[in-house]
């Protein structure tokens, strides 16, 4: 995908470039441990010409039951395509004059490729099924733990 590069005559800050201090701290919060947190997967990504709808195959492959070799195939092909416009992504973000606005707008679609392939690769290996069984069963003890709780101050106060 070609990028637009806007001139830095006005002095609207959407319109001034970054400077080298700000380039290197959005390129090491991608390479923070929780980068993801709040980063929505992108609808869709452009590479090479071609548009491949990401946001609705994550979501499509999270429902699965269980996954057919087909199924992790191409999940494997979906992540090489996503990490080679991750990694284009991020050279832009680390070389190219940005303003702003470009910069901010390119980490967000930066982080998000990284959140999809992280996500894909726990599907995968089935790790996104158990995080969520183990969190659904602490989720459930707490209900009953805070149910138990109440049980116990409705009986207190009635006496």
């Amino acid at each position: 995908m070609e990028r637009s590069f806007k001139a830095n005559e006005n002095e609207n800050s959407s319109q001034k470039y970054i400077t080298d201090a700000e380039r290197k701290q959005l390129l090491s919060a991608l390479h923070c441990r929780l980068f993801w947190v709040g980063q929505h997967i992108p609808d869709y990504v452009e590479f090479e010409g071609k548009r491949y709808p990401l946001h609705n195959y994550v979501w499509e492959m999270i429902q699965k039951e269980n996954l057919t070799s087909g199924e992790k195939s191409r999940i494997d092909k979906c992540i090489d395509i996503i990490s080679a416009k991750e990694k284009e992504d991020e050279k832009y973000l680390e070389e190219k004059p940005l303003t702003e606005d470009e910069a901010k707008s390119l980490y967000h679609e930066t982080a998000g490729l990284l959140r999809a392939i992280m996500d894909l690769k726990e599907i995968e290996s089935g790790a996104l099924k158990e995080s969520t069984k183990r969190f659904q069963e602490q989720f459930i003890s707490q209900r009953v733990r805070d149910a138990k709780l109440w049980l116990e101050f409705i009986k207190n106060v009635s006496k």
